[in-house]
């Protein structure tokens, strides 16, 4: 079982994100899963143009590191995504990450694999930023398995004293990808976009000829 951790701070080893993130791939690591920890700011990733190409052909035109990251990701079981406050948002190479992945919705590539977010703010809001990256892993057909959101205004320890909470997550991640805890209410809601975006391929398969041949493939489309 592997599980990948996808860190966006620019602050590096002292991020306080990143204190959160490694609990929660240690919990995973003593529930027997691999884990593998990404620093998103160390790849370069372009902003989506728009162009669609990747909907007609399957494949983006930029040229950068994210098809790697992208792959690591399919082989992987679960995702662990992190992210300081910066606005109520993510920072912008997560968010330029996120938008890369519309082809990867459309499809509902991300089916099958299980995830969580975890995010700390100077202020408040941190658990906004959770449910943003909860609602993604979401869109790309992820079962979400909880989150972690972690304000640090008048205590700057809070990331480390909340590491027990952490780790505890990233046991339920495993268990949840083995099958021990079970989300019918979101397998449903995954069932249903999987059909809309199903239907949206049909109606439009000639300028959406990728996504056509995928739901083809995978037996949606007879």
């Amino acid at each position: 079982m592997k599980i990948l951790g996808i860190n966006a701070s620019p602050r590096g080893n002292e991020s306080n994100t990143l204190q959160l993130v490694k609990p929660v791939l240690k919990g995973a690591e003593s529930e027997g899963a691999e884990t593998e920890l990404i620093d998103l700011y160390k790849l370069h990733i372009e902003y989506c143009t728009g162009c669609g190409t990747c909907y007609a052909t399957g494949e983006c035109p930029q040229l950068d590191d994210f098809e790697e990251l992208f792959d690591r990701i399919l082989n992987s079981d679960g995702i662990v995504l992190g992210a300081p406050n910066y606005i109520n948002s993510v920072p912008a190479p997560m968010k330029a990450f996120f938008d890369r992945l519309s082809d990867a919705i459309h499809c509902q590539m991300l089916a099958g694999k299980f995830g969580c977010s975890v995010s700390t703010a100077g202020g408040n809001k941190a658990d906004v930023v959770v449910e943003y990256m909860n609602s993604v892993l979401m869109n790309l057909g992820v079962t979400v398995v909880g989150g972690l959101g972690v304000t640090m205004v008048g205590n700057p320890a809070a990331p480390q004293q909340a590491a027990g909470s952490a780790e505890e997550l990233g046991k339920k991640l495993v268990k949840s990808i083995r099958g021990e805890i079970k989300y019918p209410e979101q397998d449903e809601m995954h069932r249903q976009t999987a059909a809309y975006f199903c239907q949206l391929a049909q109606s439009n398969k000639e300028r959406f000829a990728h996504d056509y041949d995928w739901y083809v493939r995978m037996g949606l489309i007879k």
